[in-house]
């Protein structure tokens, strides 16, 4: 099976580094359709979407068959440009700044940065959007959505209709689980891996005991304010104190336990600069790592991998920020056709048709059925490998073969059993501190990955790593966020 986006469909937060760096873009007015509202009356228009992964050989060919589809139901024809990983930030910025005529583009707590760029004015607001072109998204999504994805009291993104709760797992190839006869039961935290990890590495030499790469952290009970940032407020603290997370117990537990298993050889001796896991993935050669998880995940993972997955909890689910948030389509503030792109994105969440063949491809071509609600992919497929849970409502996705029939009631269960974290629905306002807030993330660039994959001794290297976090003016930073965090709490009686 050919596949990594079926299905995917969980946010990339864990692996992907957030960007504080924003881009100034034009109006920021809903009602701003002079120059496209006249087209889109009568006249067909192109909508441009961009969206992040992996650029596609058949994408344009794709997006002719979608175009056909979306002409005859709204009048419009869409051109999609995908955008690598990687440059999708820095890309986007540029393209904003340049007030380059765009519709439609993905957007993120991890990726173009959801808050700060709605807060630039990158995006319209779509509140008025939504309840004239957008009935089918609101009657769609669970409420905490778009509640929970509200910028300064106004929506600008669609949030994809997906796992609402984010829950961290220990994720292990059954395969050489199964040679070792291990279990992984009462496995949850960081150091209860290491009886397992020491016995992979004993008897299979060739294999990554504990397989993590630059983007890796491990779990401690704390909600960020921003991801992959040193200020958070632990999970349970009634009194939302702010803290740097190189000076809580729990960080400096975890980045002990991970030098030592670096040093006994269960980490890559690369981990700190390894881009991806995917290589090794590939190949099978590994044993456990730490992913995100959703009802059915370990089917999905099997499918994709083409070998077997086991995973265990290693947090709650809880619903944060970051997850509510983990994959969105805004409309940006330049479109000229906003009220066209808002029935586009209303189609493509609420018309099964549409949404697969943006996800799939072209029935024959890239997948075939298996029944109404199964698919499985063709070797064509190879040429339009998309990442489901960036492109929509991915409870109108086909099944993957083996996916039970009630996946996606399971998946409204798991949504409304999710808690919400101490920080949902506080969203930091950085422009007071911005000129310290990238500085901070420039000083960390050199410590960050060497401590959380153990690359370094914490014991010496923190002490080291808080000086510089505070030279650059992490303290003026967590003043500020405390103080906001303070007014936020009060106004709304936490």
């Amino acid at each position: 099976m050919n596949s990594t986006r079926k299905k995917l469909t969980f946010g990339l937060t864990s692996i992907l580094a957030a960007s504080l760096v924003l881009g100034a873009c034009g109006s920021n007015n809903a009602s701003d359709n002079s120059a496209g509202s006249g087209g889109d009356k009568g006249d067909t228009v192109e909508l441009s979407w961009y969206t992040i992964g992996t650029p596609q050989k058949d994408t344009d060919k794709v997006m002719e068959e979608v175009s056909k589809y979306t002409k005859e139901k709204i009048g419009a024809t869409v051109k999609m440009t995908m955008i690598d990983w990687g440059d999708y930030n820095q890309k986007m910025q540029v393209l904003t700044a340049s007030g380059s005529s765009m519709d439609i583009m993905f957007t993120a707590s991890w990726a173009f940065d959801y808050v700060q760029n709605a807060r630039k004015g990158a995006f319209a607001p779509i509140d008025e959007l939504l309840d004239q072109y957008g009935q089918g998204i609101k009657d769609t999504l669970d409420p905490a959505f778009l509640e929970g994805s509200k910028v300064d009291g106004k929506n600008y993104g669609v949030p994809a209709n997906k796992e609402l709760p984010a829950q961290e797992v220990w994720r292990f190839n059954k395969n050489i689980l199964d040679e070792n006869n291990l279990s992984f039961e009462g496995v949850r935290t960081l150091e209860s891996l290491e009886p397992l990890l020491k016995t992979v590495k004993e008897n299979n030499p060739d294999v990554i005991p504990l397989q993590v790469d630059k983007s890796f952290m491990p779990y401690v009970p704390y909600d960020y304010l921003i991801e992959k940032f040193p200020l958070a407020v632990k999970l349970d603290d009634t009194e939302y104190k702010v803290v740097n997370i190189f000076e809580t117990p729990e960080l400096m537990q975890a980045l002990a336990t991970m030098n030592k298993y670096y040093k006994a050889g269960y980490v890559p001796t690369e981990a700190a600069t390894l881009e991806s896991s995917s290589d090794v993935q590939a190949t099978g050669l590994w044993f456990a790592d730490k992913a995100t998880t959703q009802p059915f995940a370990d089917n999905v993972w099997s499918t994709s991998y083409g070998y077997p997955i086991v995973s265990t909890p290693q947090s709650d689910a809880l619903v944060y920020n970051l997850s509510v948030m983990g994959s969105m389509q805004a409309i940006s503030a330049n479109s000229k056709h906003k009220e066209k792109a808002m029935e586009f994105l209303n189609l493509l969440n609420t018309d099964p048709v549409l949404r697969n063949m943006v996800d799939s491809g072209i029935e024959g071509t890239h997948y075939k059925k298996i029944d109404d609600t199964h698919m499985e992919n063709l070797p064509e497929s190879k040429n339009y490998d998309m990442p489901t849970f960036a492109l929509g409502n991915v409870m109108l996705t086909y099944l993957n073969p083996g996916d039970p029939d009630n996946k996606w009631e399971e998946f409204k269960k798991y949504n409304d059993a999710g808690q919400p974290a101490i920080l949902l629905g506080f969203n930091f306002d950085p422009s007071k501190v911005s000129t310290e807030i990238a500085a901070v993330q420039n000083a960390k660039e050199a410590f960050w990955a060497p401590l959380m994959t153990g690359t370094v001794d914490p014991e010496s290297y923190v002490p080291k790593a808080i000086e510089k976090l505070k030279a650059a003016g992490l303290d003026k930073i967590m003043a500020e966020a405390q103080s906001q965090l303070d007014a936020w709490k009060t106004a709304n009686n936490k």
